[in-house]
């Protein structure tokens, strides 16, 4: 399974950042990350607009999408793994991952959505909402594949 990781922003070095490659590094999956550039100085409305634009161009041919939003369904750790394996099982080889910027994300992302993911109802800095994702995926990973990572 290949899965891009499409977000708003630049990395900044720090423990976010080392916390989202521990995480990936341990996955056998192809993990890729692309960063889109944030909006430029404009009304909330049109920075929206704009990155939204660029997320939706980023996106891999024939990918699933997953948008994260606060607004989306919460799942389990071992829901979303039952999601993924589901996923997987029935073909889908390439998954995308949406991360929104600091004034979230522009509707027509939205609709892209397969579906719309929520890790919580509090607000994250987008920056650690990576970190939190590829801990996630790594966790369905192990639960997928019966690894001790994952305890109940």
């Amino acid at each position: 399974m290949r899965i891009t990781i499409i977000s708003v922003g630049k990395w900044r070095r720090g423990p976010n950042q080392d916390l989202f490659n521990t995480y990936t590094k341990r996955l056998s999956w192809e993990v890729r990350l692309l960063e889109i550039q944030e909006g430029a100085k404009l009304q909330v409305s049109q920075r929206k607009n704009q990155e939204g634009i660029k997320l939706i161009s980023a996106l891999p041919d024939k990918a699933k999408v997953v948008v994260l939003d606060q607004s989306g369904k919460a799942f389990t750790s071992v829901e979303f793994a039952d999601n993924l394996r589901n996923w997987r099982d029935i073909g889908d080889r390439e998954l995308a991952f949406i991360i929104g910027g600091a004034d979230g994300l522009h509707r027509n992302v939205l609709e892209k959505a397969n579906l719309i993911l929520s890790l919580s109802s509090m607000t994250w800095p987008h920056m650690l909402v990576r970190a939190m994702l590829a801990e996630q995926l790594w966790r369905a990973a192990s639960i997928i594949n019966n690894h001790p990572y994952h305890r109940l």
